[in-house]
């Protein structure tokens, strides 16, 4: 199974030529979730050749214009490149009106079905389950209401034990079913319980989005042990007073919540046009949790790589 995540823009507030806003793409087994949607998102998922009619979710987290402006533009190209497929979005209640007004402003009526699921301000609930993934949101410490999201790795499948296929001589036609749960009645119509042929599978995958927040310990049990963190680090730790009146987050305050929750990975973005050099926030960072990482444009971290 794949579970990939692709950064397609990790600064803040205001694109440049070479800096786009927050946009990321997550790609579990084939199914494509859209976090955030900065100004430039639809140009530089065709700069990294990335289809978005395979997005089929789209998860907002809060309604300041760095993440959400390139919504309605990638919405109106899905339609024009003649969409078909549903498309779900997840946000705040006031988003649907803002994309309504634009839809009827310009006229147009989608070829495609967009369904809109309010994302409460206060409330933190599973968002969306199947087969493959579940998410859920969780409150941050903002200017405006926002949320975090958690993306878990699930699966109806179970692994098969190699040494009872032999033990039991199971046929390949039953592998499959076994997988899913079933017991094996073998040649002399004994039943095989499942327990004792497959075990659970035990490297599913969790990733954490932090957007825009300030430091907040009380998310610390909710992304506790994850895989990979992404927390916002807007600025260095020195500027901690102007980190709290913004809403925003210090290196320090991104590491020590990844170390607190004992995550495996940590990556930093939204940072602020006044650093010419991020190296000097990766390093602040690492100070307080080791194991950090920038984000850039076009990063591809691949989950089973680690």
């Amino acid at each position: 199974m794949s579970f990939k995540l692709t950064i397609l823009g990790c600064d803040s507030a205001i694109p440049t030529v070479d800096k786009q806003q927050t946009a990321q793409l997550l790609n579990v087994n084939e199914r494509f979730f859209l976090i955030d949607c900065g100004e430039n998102t639809q140009v530089q998922l065709r700069k990294y050749q990335l289809s978005f009619q395979r997005i089929s979710h789209i998860l907002i987290s809060h309604l300041h214009g760095d993440h959400y402006y390139g919504l309605i533009g990638l919405i109106t190209s899905m339609h024009l490149l003649g969409r078909k497929k549903e498309l779900h979005i997840y946000a705040h209640e006031i988003l649907k009106e803002i994309i309504n007004v634009q839809l009827s402003a310009s006229n147009t009526n989608l070829n495609y079905p967009l369904f809109f699921h309010v994302l409460p301000a206060n409330e933190e609930k599973i968002l969306f389950k199947d087969d493959n993934i579940e998410i859920s949101n969780f409150l941050l410490d903002h200017t405006i209401d926002c949320s975090g999201f958690l993306f878990k790795e699930i699966s109806s499948k179970r692994e098969i034990i190699q040494k009872k296929i032999d033990e039991h001589k199971i046929p390949f036609d039953k592998i499959h079913e076994i997988k899913k749960g079933a017991n094996y009645i073998n040649e002399n119509n004994q039943i095989i319980n499942n327990n004792e042929l497959t075990t659970l599978i035990s490297n599913l995958h969790s990733y954490a989005y932090c957007s825009d927040t300030r430091f907040s310990s009380r998310i610390i049990p909710i992304i506790s042990n994850v895989d990979i963190l992404y927390h916002e680090a807007t600025f260095s730790k020195e500027l901690d007073e102007r980190a709290n009146e913004t809403g925003h987050s210090t290196t320090k305050d991104a590491a020590n919540i990844a170390k607190e929750a004992n995550v495996k990975k940590l990556l930093i973005g939204h940072y602020s046009k006044r650093y010419k050099d991020l190296n000097m926030l990766l390093d602040e960072s690492k100070q307080f949790f080791h194991n950090t990482f920038l984000t850039k444009e076009g990063d591809v971290f691949d989950f089973d790589s680690f």
